[in-house]
C-alpha cells in the first residue's frame, strides 16, 4: 500500500508545482469593491483609509498590478517609504507575471517599465523598455515610447512626488 501511495503523492506535488492560489471571482469582484472604495477615499485625500483598503484588495489579488501600484502610491503620500517600495517591486512582479501569460499585450510590460521608474532602477526600466520594442515594434505606443520619453516622465514634479 505504502508503495503505491509514494508514487501517487510525487505526481500530486508535480502536477500543483508552480500553481499559486487560485483567486475567485468572489475574491476579484470584493477586491474590485475595496479599490472602488479606496479610489473614493483618495479624492477625499483620506491615505490612511485608501491604504487600509488597497492592502485588503491586493490580499485577495495579488497578481493585480494595478492594486499594488496604487498601494505603493498611497503609501508614498503618506510618508511610508519601505512600505512603497515593497508594493511597487509587487507591482513590477505583478506585471511580469501577467505579460508571461499574455506576451502579446504590451501594456504589462510598459506599466513594469513605469513601476522600475518608480523604483528609481533605470536598467531595469530601459531593459523592459528595450523588449517592450523588439517584441511589440508595430504598437504606435510601444514604438513611440523612447527613453527620452522615459527621461521627461521621471522629471514630472507629479512623478517625482509618487518616486522613490
Amino acid at each position: 500500500m505504502s508503495r503505491l501511495i509514494a508514487p501517487l503523492l510525487i505526481v500530486v506535488l508535480a502536477l500543483t508545482a508552480g500553481c499559486g492560489p487560485k483567486i475567485t471571482p468572489l475574491q476579484r469582484k470584493e477586491a474590485a469593491n475595496l479599490v472602488s472604495e479606496a479610489q473614493f477615499a483618495t479624492t477625499l485625500r483620506d491615505w490612511a483609509r485608501a491604504e487600509e483598503l488597497l492592502a485588503k484588495a491586493t490580499s485577495l489579488c495579488p497578481d493585480n498590478g494595478e492594486y499594488w501600484l496604487n498601494l505603493g502610491s498611497v503609501r508614498r503620500r503618506l510618508d511610508n517609504t519601505s512600505g512603497a517600495r515593497k508594493a511597487y517591486e509587487q507591482a513590477a512582479t505583478a506585471y511580469g507575471d501577467a505579460y508571461k501569460a499574455d506576451p502579446k499585450d504590451p501594456q504589462p510590460l510598459m506599466q513594469q517599465v513605469y513601476v522600475y521608474s518608480l523604483l528609481n532602477q533605470e536598467k531595469k526600466a530601459l531593459k523592459a523598455l528595450e523588449r517592450a520594442q523588439q517584441d511589440h515594434s508595430a504598437n504606435p505606443n510601444v514604438r513611440n515610447f523612447t527613453p527620452e520619453t522615459l527621461q521627461r516622465m521621471r522629471e514630472d514634479p507629479g512623478f517625482k512626488e509618487l518616486a522613490i
